[in-house]
């Protein structure tokens, strides 16, 4: 089925946008977590769940609020930027939140990963605690009300769409169409 209209290629200006948007933010993630650090010593490993978010609450609130915050913000637009370049308007809100939040893991784990092999940084399991739940918050404060606004919004032109076609249909059924098209019989081999 063709799109017609507006609507079809505002869907698809939205869908490049997102993925623009998406590469960017990768962009730049990427180059911010894969730089490598001029330190004296390197911390070992943290692959104790929530032993890092206990140190940084000892440190004071504001510090603790400093690096939590910049754990949940850094893959957070991935939240928005994953369904925005999906470009769907009727997914269920679970699947989506599913697959946003494991892609969002997915990315995350890729990206410490790839920092066991630059100086100065090391694998930190509460930094893909945080950016996963980064991912989530963001996709459950936006994407659901974006997609119930943008399904009104195509509501309302997709309807004005229809009605024309409807009318412009009616007009086209009163034409004859000509005769039906037939297949002949072809007999059987024996």
């Amino acid at each position: 089925m063709q799109r017609q209209g507006s609507a079809g290629s505002a869907a698809i200006h939205f869908r490049a946008a997102g993925v623009i948007l998406l590469l960017a933010h990768l962009l730049l993630v990427s180059w911010l977590m894969l730089r490598p650090l001029d330190v004296v010593w390197v911390t070992a490993a943290n692959l104790e769940p929530l032993a890092g978010i206990k140190a940084d609450l000892a440190l004071g609130p504001v510090e603790a609020t400093r690096r939590i915050g910049e754990g949940l913000l850094l893959l957070a637009p991935l939240g928005v930027l994953l369904p925005m370049a999906g470009g769907k308007l009727t997914v269920s809100p679970l699947a989506s939140l599913t697959r946003t939040v494991a892609a969002g893991a997915l990315l995350s784990l890729g990206i410490e990963l790839l920092q066991t092999g630059v100086p100065g940084r090391v694998l930190d399991v509460d930094s893909l605690l945080l950016n996963t739940a980064g991912v989530a918050l963001a996709h459950l404060a936006v994407v659901p009300a974006g997609r119930a606004r943008l399904r009104r919004r195509h509501g309302r032109t997709s309807a004005a769409g229809s009605s024309r076609r409807q009318r412009g249909a009616m007009l086209r059924d009163d034409a004859s169409q000509g005769a039906t098209p037939t297949i002949p019989r072809v007999g059987i081999a024996p």
